[in-house]
C-alpha cells in the first residue's frame, strides 16, 4: 500500500507597521505675580502652554523651587523681614490640588493633539504669615523649573524652562483664617461645640469678624440650618460668647466680633449650639459658613 504525507506549507508574512514618531515642544510660560501681600490670602494664575504629536501621552511637572517642597514653595528677599514667605501652586481653580513633579501622583497629565495646549498654573499665599507694620517693602522671588515628562517621546525641545514667582510689595494689614466646627452626635438632647477663627493685624488697626447666613435658601444670621439627608435641616445658632447669648452676624457695629491689631495671631472662640427636640433623620448634616474680616 502507498502511503501518501501531506505537508502544510504556512507561509507567515510579517508586515512591518512604521509608528510616527512622538515628540513635544515647550511653548510660552506666563510667570507668577503676586501684587501686593498684607497677610491675607491672596491668589493669582500663570500660565504653560506646550505642543506635542497628536495622541502622544505626557505630564507637566513643576519643581520645588528653592525650598525643597513641591507642598510649601518659598520665596526669598534677602534684604526684607521676614526673609521668606510661604507660596503654593495649584492644578485647580479651587486652589485644593497641589502641582508637584512626581508622574502619576501630582502632575497634570495631558495629551498632544498637535496643536499648542495652555494650562494654567493657579498660585497662592497662604494667610497670617507675617505681619507688616512699616510701610512698603518687597521683591521676593522663586525660581520653578516646569518639565515635560514624556516616556514615548524621541524628542522634547525647549525643555525644563525656569517659571518666575514674584511678590511685588509687602504693606501693613490684616488676615483671616478659620478651623471647622463639629458637634459630634446629636440625639434631640441640646448640644454645644467650640471653634476658633485666627485673625492677625498690624499693630493698633481695628478689625471686626462678621459670620455670615450659610447655604440654606431660608437661614439668616439668627436662623441657620445644617442640610441633611433628602434636605433636611438641623437648626443650629452661632455664639460670640461662652453664655451662648451674644448672636455673630455679620453687620459690623451690631453682631460681629470687634478687635484690635497687635502684630500678633489673635484666637476668637465660636460658641455653636443646636437646640434640643429636633427629630431629623439620620445622617450628616452640614452647612458653610463665610468669615469675613473687615478693617
Amino acid at each position: 500500500m502507498m502511503k501518501r504525507l501531506s505537508v502544510l506549507l504556512l507561509f507567515l508574512t510579517l508586515c512591518a507597521v512604521r509608528l510616527e514618531a512622538q515628540s513635544c515642544q515647550m511653548g510660552s510660560l506666563n510667570q507668577i505675580s503676586f501684587q501686593q501681600y498684607s497677610s491675607a490670602t491672596i491668589q493669582t494664575t500663570g500660565s504653560v502652554s506646550v505642543s506635542c504629536s497628536s495622541g502622544t501621552a505626557y505630564s507637566i511637572a513643576l519643581s520645588a523651587g528653592a525650598s525643597g517642597s513641591t507642598t510649601q514653595r518659598t520665596m526669598y528677599c534677602g534684604s526684607c523681614t521676614p526673609t521668606k514667605l510661604i507660596y503654593q501652586l495649584f492644578s485647580n481653580a479651587s486652589y485644593t490640588i497641589n502641582w508637584g513633579n512626581i508622574p502619576g501622583t501630582d502632575t497634570v497629565p495631558g495629551t498632544g493633539t498637535g496643536s499648542s495646549q495652555t494650562f494654567t498654573i493657579y498660585a497662592q499665599m497662604p494667610a497670617l504669615q507675617y505681619f507688616f507694620a512699616n510701610g512698603y517693602g518687597g521683591n521676593y522671588t522663586d525660581l520653578v523649573t516646569v518639565t515635560i515628562v514624556c516616556s514615548t517621546c524621541t524628542s522634547i525641545s525647549g525643555n525644563n524652562q525656569q517659571l518666575n514667582v514674584h511678590l511685588q510689595q509687602t504693606a501693613s494689614g490684616c488676615g483671616i483664617t478659620a478651623n471647622n466646627l463639629n458637634f459630634g452626635n446629636y440625639s434631640g438632647a441640646q448640644l454645644t461645640a467650640t471653634t476658633t477663627i485666627s485673625v492677625g493685624c498690624s499693630g493698633n488697626t481695628p478689625y471686626n469678624v462678621g459670620l455670615n447666613q450659610g447655604t440654606w435658601g431660608g437661614a439668616s444670621v439668627t436662623t441657620r440650618e445644617m442640610t441633611g439627608p433628602g434636605g433636611a435641616g438641623l437648626g443650629y445658632a452661632l455664639y460670640r460668647n461662652s453664655g451662648y447669648s451674644a448672636n455673630w452676624g455679620n453687620t459690623v457695629g451690631t453682631d460681629t466680633a470687634a478687635g484690635n491689631g497687635n502684630n500678633a495671631i489673635q484666637s476668637l472662640t465660636v460658641y455653636g449650639l443646636i437646640p434640643a427636640g429636633q427629630s431629623v433623620p439620620m445622617g450628616s448634616y452640614t452647612d458653610t459658613i463665610i468669615a469675613t474680616l473687615t478693617y
